[in-house]
């Protein structure tokens, strides 16, 4: 046998037998191909998934921290919100209190202009009365005597002299 076909193993396993040759080249080969790779692709590799890694982890960061501006600025937009409808409530209870006071302002006014108009009324009727009195009672006597005379016939009291 020469050096070439000679065989690793003792044993005859037909096509299947390596070559001292063949073995030393393909661990040549091997050898060659991983420090290619281990030294020039590998580090590419892992510097681009690296890359993603932190590109998807920074993305989720940045919108966790995206996420959290916005409810800080929901919180604080709700809270002036909140602010906002008391301050309006409180507006609209002294408006109604305002109200209030002026209705019944409005009302105590109208309640003394009508008891200013029912004394004028009052004192005007009783002036009235008293100047309709004294017309009458000034002339009750000149028409009892009349009545008196058409009753009976004949002049009665003052009208006969």
């Amino acid at each position: 046998m020469t050096l070439a076909n000679s065989t690793v193993f003792k044993t005859d396993l037909g096509p299947l037998n390596p070559v001292w040759a063949e073995l030393i080249l393909g661990a040549v080969l091997f050898g060659l191909t991983f420090l290619i790779l281990a030294k020039g692709i590998l580090p590419k590799i892992k510097r681009t998934l690296d890359e993603r890694d932190d590109a998807i982890e920074g993305g989720t960061e940045r919108a966790d921290d995206l996420r959290s501006e916005a409810t800080a600025i929901r919180e604080q937009y709700e809270a002036e919100l909140a602010e906002a409808r008391h301050e309006a409530a409180r507006i609209r209870s002294a408006a109604t209190e305002e109200g209030s006071a002026a209705i019944a302002a409005a009302r105590a006014e109208g309640q003394a202009e009508r008891d200013a108009i029912l004394a004028a009324g009052h004192a005007k009727i009783a002036e009235e009365r008293a100047a309709a009195e004294r017309e009458l009672t000034a002339d009750v006597d000149a028409w009892a005597h009349a009545l008196a005379a058409r009753i009976v016939g004949e002049p009665v009291g003052a009208d006969r002299a």
